[in-house]
């Protein structure tokens, strides 16, 4: 069964194409986020990553996250990306947090959450430290929120936390788990 999954992981020579294509484009544009990197690293990085890494990038890519590098971990080696884009992701908004908050609601369920959505795409939720990182890249979430990973502590009394950009400054929230809002997404990070 899990080998059928890692075939599923795999993309075409097409996809991978039109991946890289994508992701060159932004590293090139957008030069600030990895300042001191090089595009040909990155690549040849990537060209040697797993191939479910690959697809993990390429699933935030088609839902909306446009992932660009932000930096790279000195001692693994590995390329850090996060999604830049600058609103959060269309194709995961209107998710509660996690299946929990999901399964608590009675009426007006959401079609997912944000913690299984990530985990099904190979990524994980962006921290309140990396979105203040995030946000000393730019301006995110100036009309939409994203879910952050919660603490436990938070989490296991209900609550989850997200973030957004108002008034020129990042605000850090709370709400319970179980909420959702279409303009309420989710933020991914991978180390490839």
């Amino acid at each position: 069964m899990s080998n059928n999954k890692d075939q599923q992981k795999n993309l075409s020579n097409e996809q991978r194409e039109e991946l890289l294509a994508a992701l060159k484009a932004r590293f090139e544009k957008n030069m600030h986020r990895h300042s001191g990197m090089d595009w040909a690293a990155v690549k040849t990085r990537l060209a040697a990553a797993r191939p479910d890494k690959l697809w993990s990038l390429y699933e935030m890519e088609k839902t909306g996250g446009e992932p660009d590098v932000v930096g790279q971990d000195k001692n693994s080696g590995e390329i850090i990306f996060y999604d830049c884009v600058p609103e959060s992701p269309e194709g995961r908004r209107a998710l509660s947090y996690d299946r929990e908050g999901l399964e608590s609601r009675k009426a007006n369920k959401p079609d997912g959450d944000a913690l299984s959505m990530a985990a099904e795409m190979g990524i994980e939720l962006l921290t309140e430290e990396q979105y203040f990182v995030l946000q000393e890249l730019g301006e995110f979430d100036t009309k939409t929120s994203s879910w952050l990973k919660t603490p436990p502590a938070v989490r296991d009394l209900g609550g989850a936390i997200f973030g957004d950009r108002r008034y020129d400054r990042v605000f850090i929230y709370h709400n319970g788990a179980q909420s959702y809002y279409s303009s309420r997404g989710f933020r991914g990070a991978l180390r490839v």
